[in-house]
Order: structure tokens, then C-alpha cells, then sequence
């Protein structure tokens, strides 16, 4: 696997890359990069493929733009039609986990001509809301939806920032398949649920020594020094476009994903809980 920078019509690019055949672009969520389908990467390049893994816009060594509107969905999928078009291809076939399953929807969705086929990991596509989706999420006096409480510009950069090792560990961990499954009233702590509006996402999850089995420390430090390079404005960014978004898709309601589609999700994925 290798790394390199790529200029794209929309904006500069980091990639991992490796093999030789079909393309198939690797789309990561938050809070991760690239080198979350180190394995991935590997094994579609031993099945023939050319597997490639952006930094996400905001991601990185991936450009960051400073406009928080820059980072509507319909950007993200432009992202990803300049990439194929980088590399000289026609089609690709494209893969997305958590964020980057909603964009490799939206991309299949908005540009089958280009996308041949998405595969799409713990967010299904889901039908647009009566109203922007702002509206909908859970909120009290005293906790809220982790999605509201990434709203406002600077709040949850602060907090995760202070000590990226620490923010990246608890999120990791807790988000882990080994501390089992997280449904609605079970107790367990989860990541991406409600938020204490005194104290932060954070504080109510807890701390360990060791790393999950999946993540070793040397690729953990690896997401570490990228993360308090780029910092996390860019990826809490597209968390603020979700009425935005839901505004501009409006051009688009009523299309179906007409190329072939597998969606995934793992017994223990922490997105169960919305759905359960």
C-alpha cells in the first residue's frame, strides 16, 4: 500500500493505494482516514482489484476548505467523480463505512454512469424527512442527540482536541464490537448517542489501558498524528450540513439506486440502537 497526493478538479487529495484491475474507492467515516481500510486494501488487491482510499475532504492530508458549507454531500460525491476521473478511469465500483456509506450511496444514487456498483457498511440509505433532520433529533434540558451537540462551531472541536489520544481512544473503544451490543437501555456506553450538554461526549465513556484487539498501537498512533495535524473541524462539518443536505437533495427525491448494492451491518454495531 502506498501513499500519495493527487490533484483532483475539486481539490487536493491524499490516497492509499495498491494493485492492479477494476477500481474500487474506499469511502471512511468519522473519526478516521484513509488508513482505516489498511486490510481492505489488501485483500481487493489480491482478488485483482485497484483499490484506492481517499482522506476525505477535511481529512488528513486531504485539503480542508474553511467554509463550513463546504461540505454538502453533493460536494463529497463531486470529490469522488474528480478522483475516478484523476486516475483515469471511467467507473468505479465504490465502498463507504459510516459517512463514507452515506456518500457511496449518494454517489450511486446521483451518478450511476460513473459508479458501478456500492457497497455500503452501517448507515442504510434512508428516504428523506417530512423536515430537516435538525428538527427530528432527540433533545432535553439537560442531554442531546451527539449529532446536535456537533452543531455548533468550535464546542465539539474544543473538547476532542484538548487530548486527541485520549478523544480517539474513548470514541474507538467504545464504538468497539468487543464491549457487545448497544441497544436502547442496555446500559452500555455508546459514542454516538445522547450527550450531556454540561459535560461533553467524553466524560461518560470510559478510559482504557489497553487498545481493542482490532487496533494495534502503531496504527493507532498513526490516526492519532493525523488527527491533531488536521484537527476535527472538517469531518464535524459534514455533521452541519444535514439540513443543508436535506434541502439540496430535494433535486434528487424520487431517484432509485439502479447499479447492484450490498449493505452491511455488524451484530454490534453501535448504529443498532436507531434501528432497534
Amino acid at each position: 500500500m502506498q501513499q500519495r497526493m493527487i490533484e483532483t478538479a475539486t481539490l487536493r487529495m491524499n490516497i492509499a493505494e495498491a494493485g492492479e484491475g477494476p477500481l474500487v474507492l474506499l469511502c471512511h467515516g468519522f473519526p478516521e482516514t484513509s488508513h482505516a481500510w489498511r486490510h481492505q486494501i489488501t485483500a481487493l488487491t489480491g482478488a485483482g482489484f485497484h483499490a484506492v482510499a481517499p482522506d476525505m475532504r477535511g481529512y488528513g492530508r486531504t485539503e480542508s476548505p474553511d467554509e463550513t458549507g463546504a461540505y454538502t454531500v453533493f460536494d463529497l460525491v463531486a470529490d469522488m467523480v474528480a478522483l475516478v476521473d484523476a486516475l483515469g478511469e471511467e467507473k468505479a465500483v465504490i465502498v463507504g463505512n459510516d459517512w463514507g456509506a452515506t456518500v457511496a450511496w449518494q454517489a450511486a444514487l446521483m451518478r450511476p454512469d460513473r459508479f458501478r456498483g456500492v457497497v455500503a457498511m452501517s448507515v442504510p440509505l434512508m428516504g428523506q424527512p417530512p423536515v430537516p433532520p435538525t428538527k427530528i433529533f432527540p433533545a432535553t434540558g439537560d442531554h442531546l442527540l451527539y449529532v446536535l451537540y456537533f452543531q455548533e462551531p468550535g464546542l465539539a472541536e474544543a473538547e476532542f482536541q484538548r487530548d486527541v489520544e485520549i478523544t480517539l481512544r474513548k470514541i474507538y473503544c467504545a464504538a468497539s464490537g468487543e464491549a457487545g451490543p448497544r441497544l436502547p437501555g442496555d446500559g452500555t456506553p455508546n459514542p454516538f448517542g445522547m450527550v450531556s450538554r454540561r459535560s461533553g461526549l467524553l466524560a461518560d465513556l470510559p478510559d482504557v489501558e489497553t487498545l481493542p484487539a482490532w487496533l494495534q498501537q502503531a496504527d493507532f498512533d498513526i490516526f492519532a498524528a493525523a488527527f491533531k495535524a488536521s484537527g476535527f473541524r472538517g469531518g464535524l462539518n459534514y455533521y452541519r450540513n444535514l439540513d443543508r443536505n436535506w434541502a439540496l437533495q430535494k433535486s434528487v427525491a424520487g431517484l432509485k439506486v439502479e447499479v447492484p448494492a450490498l449493505f452491511m451491518t455488524g451484530e454490534r454495531d453501535t448504529g443498532l440502537s436507531i434501528l432497534a
